[in-house]
């Protein structure tokens, strides 16, 4: 028998083998099917875009629904939780043993609401996911249902491909995390605690750079800043606009405003951010390198963090506390002069500053005994940051070396907050990641008009995902 013949009739044998119909045996990693699972993934984005969960309200149970069919359809089994009418989650788990083990289960977490929109400003509909130029356009795209479709894949691919896990996997979808999760992670941590332990969790929060057409590096969120809302009031004498008065609150406040909009605060290097620039200075260009890897020697800092936040404005937010302006009132007419003037002010502290020292210390910049400051609101725990040395991180970078060769993966402190604050609070292990890839400019469209996906970006996300998770949770 020729060679060729040989290997027809040996072909036919696997073919038609009953032990090759009916093995159980999980196929490999590199078998799945990455391009049919992105364009069904695809699918499920376009789908979950469509439905407007803006929060406040949220409406996040129409969303979970709407997951739920989907799990559905592949004989997965998940519970919807309701924490206020109309809102609530959905949580899916795919189990290792008879019976759960939260001390060594892992959570893939994403949210479902998403921030508001000005149609006005989109040149797409926001709610439509409309695919044009390459994109999928459409608010949540980005933050956070297109990771949410990512980790929906992963958990659905593993189901599939009858993977013997070695410890549980949770899928959870929550709500509430743009308006600080009082009705999603923390609902579900002091309510539902039992549904949703975990010892690692995979979540938001973290950065894919595209570089000259390539991805440049794999950020993974270890630790973020914590998110505190200031009220900033100035008084005055109300009186008739016809004549200027010296105390006008107005005034007073546009003069504190532009004060601290200014404020350069000093410099805090976290242990994560000074690894994040130690790891960036090995790729970057050699003079922006040279600035990186000064930081933290005292004599020369303060000049680099200027030259770095020049080139970069997250590099800036990495290395300081913030301050944002973001509402402005005052008047009721005008030809009236307010007796009263009020701005908000959206602050990220690095974890360990204290909200009310920070008060004290705007005071002082302001320095105008018209302007009192308080706490509005604390949107944000402080948590610890969580440990690089895991088996989970390793199987990130592993993973990320396969989908982005040549790509370092580097920890990052987030200049945003997640859920994986309330988590970390229970020694949960939370890492953050983007896992699609972006340049700086699509990555900045997170709140801002015409979020949108790169389609091509799609593929290798969930790749990534499912090759890190797959990695971890395969029993030995």
């Amino acid at each position: 028998m020729s060679r060729f013949r040989l290997c027809r009739f040996l072909a036919l044998v696997l073919v038609f083998s009953p032990s090759a119909l009916f093995s159980q045996v999980p196929p490999a990693p590199g078998a799945v099917d990455f391009q049919a699972l992105s364009q069904q993934a695809t699918g499920w984005l376009a789908g979950l875009v469509r439905i407007n969960t803006v929060n406040p309200p949220g409406n996040e149970l129409a969303a979970a629904h709407y997951l739920e069919s989907i799990l559905q359809k592949e004989g997965i089994p998940s519970e919807i939780i309701e924490t206020a009418p109309g809102r609530g989650a959905l949580v899916a788990r795919l189990n290792a043993g008879a019976l759960p083990d939260p001390s060594r289960a892992l959570l893939v977490l994403a949210h479902m609401d998403v921030v508001g929109v000005d149609a006005s400003q989109w040149t797409q509909e926001p709610f439509g996911a409309a695919e044009n130029d390459g994109y999928l356009w459409g608010r949540g795209a980005l933050d956070d249902k297109g990771p949410l479709v990512a980790n929906l894949a992963t958990f659905i691919e593993l189901k599939r491909a009858g993977l013997r896990l070695g410890r549980d996997v949770i899928f959870l979808a929550d709500g509430d995390e743009e308006q600080g999760g009082d009705y999603g992670i923390r609902a579900l941590a002091e309510k539902h605690w039992d549904k949703i332990a975990a010892a690692y969790c995979i979540n938001e929060g973290g950065r894919t750079i595209v570089k000259d057409g390539k991805p440049w590096y794999v950020g993974v969120q270890a630790s973020e800043k914590v998110s505190v809302n200031y009220l900033v009031t100035a008084t005055g004498t109300s009186g008739h606009a016809s004549v200027p008065l010296k105390d006008n609150a107005v005034v007073h406040l546009a003069a504190a405003i532009e004060k601290l909009g200014n404020w350069e605060t000093p410099i805090r290097l976290s242990v994560a951010t000074k690894r994040y620039f130690d790891g960036l200075a090995q790729i970057e260009d050699p003079e922006l390198a040279k600035w990186m890897r000064v930081l933290g020697t005292p004599e020369r800092q303060d000049h680099a963090a200027r030259i770095l936040a020049a080139a970069n404005p997250v590099w800036s937010a990495m290395l300081r506390d913030t301050v944002s302006p973001t509402i402005l009132q005052a008047g009721v007419r005008a030809n009236v002069i307010p007796s009263e003037a009020r701005a908000t002010l959206n602050v990220r502290l690095i974890p360990g500053e204290l909200p009310g020292e920070f008060a004290d210390a705007m005071l002082k910049v302001v320095n105008d005994p018209q302007v009192r400051i308080e706490i509005a609101s604390i949107n944000s725990r402080p948590s610890p940051p969580s440990d690089i040395d895991t088996a989970f991180y390793r199987s990130i970078e592993k993973a990320a070396k396969t989908v982005f060769p040549g790509a370092p993966v580097l920890p990052l402190m987030s200049t945003g907050f997640t859920d994986s604050a309330e988590l970390r609070m229970r020694n949960v292990t939370c890492y953050g990641l983007m896992p699609f890839p972006l340049t700086e400019d699509e990555i900045a469209r997170m709140h801002a008009d015409n979020e949108r996906l790169p389609l091509a970006s799609i593929r290798p996300g969930i790749e990534l995902v499912y090759r890190a998770v797959e990695d971890f949770v395969r029993a030995p």
